[in-house]
C-alpha cells in the first residue's frame, strides 16, 4: 500500500511549527493496493470428492391434538385393505400347504420373510434418516416424518393406529395384490405374507418401542421383553448419539450385526467418496436432528 499526499510539503513537525498560522491546505490521501496472483503447482493440486451437504429440515412442533396425528377414513381404509392382502396371502399358503400335506416349508419360508423385514425396515430407516428432504420425489414425506420423529419422538405414540400405517399399507397393497391374484405356491404365499405384513405394521411396532412398560399391553411387553419385537432399550439407543445404530425396527434381531459390522459405515463411504453425498449422522446433531424437551 502506498500513501501519496497531493502537496509539495513533507508532513513534519517542524513544517507545522513554521505555518500554524497560515490556512491549512486541504490533503486528500489515496490509497491503492496491488495483489500478485500466485502460481499454481500442479504437483501441490488435491482433488477432493464433490460434496453434498445434507439438506435442513424444518418443521413445525406438533400438539397433541394436532390434526395430522389424527386417522382419517382414508387412512382406515388403507389400512383396511393392506390387511386383507396379507390376510389373502397367508390364508392361501395355508390352504395349499394343508391340501399338499406340506407344513414345514411354508413355515419356514414364513420366518425368513419375518427375518429379512426386520433387516429391511433396518436398510429403509437407515436410508430416510441419513439422505434425502422433503422435496425427494416419493419418498420426501416420509423423510420429512422421520427427521420430526427425531426431534420430537413422542408424538409416534400419540399417533392413531391408522395415521400412523396408512402409507405403508398403501405400498403392500399394490405390491402384494398381484401376488395374491397369480400365483398358488405356498412357500411363495407364506414367504409374502410374513414379510409384507411385518413391513406394515413395523411402525406399530416403533411406536410401542417408544411406550412405557406401565401404559403398553401386557402382551406387547412379552414380545418385546422375548426378542420377537424390537425392545424399548434397544431403540431407545438409537434416539440418543452418535444416531447411526439400531435402524431395524421389527425385532431389532440384525442391530448388533449391522452396528457391530459397521455396515452402514461402510455403505456410507462408498457413497460419500463415488457420489460427494454427506449422510445427516455425520454432523448431527443439530435441530433438525436432536430431540426437542
Amino acid at each position: 500500500m502506498s500513501i501519496l499526499p497531493q502537496h509539495k510539503y513533507s508532513l513534519t513537525t517542524k513544517h507545522h511549527a513554521r505555518t500554524r498560522h497560515q490556512p491549512r491546505l486541504p490533503t486528500h490521501i489515496h490509497c491503492s493496493t496491488t495483489t500478485t496472483k500466485p502460481k499454481l503447482n500442479p504437483n501441490s493440486l488435491v482433488v477432493e470428492p464433490r460434496v453434498t451437504p445434507p439438506t435442513p429440515l424444518t418443521a413445525n412442533q406438533p400438539q397433541l391434538n394436532d390434526p395430522t396425528l389424527q386417522s382419517t377414513w382414508s387412512h382406515r381404509a388403507w389400512v383396511a385393505t393392506g390387511c386383507t392382502t396379507v390376510l389373502v396371502s397367508l390364508t392361501k399358503s395355508a390352504m395349499a400347504a394343508a391340501s399338499s400335506h406340506t407344513f414345514v416349508e411354508p413355515i419356514l419360508a414364513g420366518l425368513v420373510g419375518y427375518v429379512l423385514a426386520d433387516l429391511g425396515s433396518g436398510v429403509y430407516h437407515w436410508a430416510i434418516d441419513n439422505y434425502g428432504s422433503a422435496s425427494t420425489p416419493f419418498f420426501g414425506a416420509q423423510i420429512e416424518a422421520f427427521q420430526g420423529h427425531h426431534r420430537w419422538p413422542w408424538t409416534i405414540t400419540k399417533r392413531q393406529f391408522a395415521n400412523n400405517l396408512h402409507s405403508l399399507a398403501r405400498v403392500i397393497t399394490f405390491t402384494v395384490l398381484p401376488i395374491d391374484l397369480i400365483c398358488n405356491d405356498p412357500v411363495l404365499n407364506g414367504f409374502v405374507g410374513l414379510f409384507s405384513g411385518c413391513i406394515m405394521f413395523s411402525q406399530q411396532f416403533h411406536a410401542w418401542a417408544h411406550g412405557t412398560k406401565s401404559r403398553l399391553p401386557p402382551l406387547v411387553v412379552g414380545l418385546q421383553d422375548a426378542g420377537i419385537l424390537v425392545g424399548r432399550a434397544q431403540h431407545g439407543a438409537h434416539h440418543r448419539p452418535p444416531y447411526d445404530n439400531n435402524y431395524c425396527i421389527v425385532s431389532g434381531v440384525w442391530n448388533e450385526f449391522l452396528d457391530d459390522n459397521k455396515v452402514f459405515e461402510a455403505v456410507e463411504m462408498v457413497l460419500f467418496f463415488k457420489f460427494g453425498l454427506r449422510p445427516r449422522s455425520w454432523s448431527e446433531p443439530n435441530s433438525d436432528w436432536a430431540e426437542e424437551s
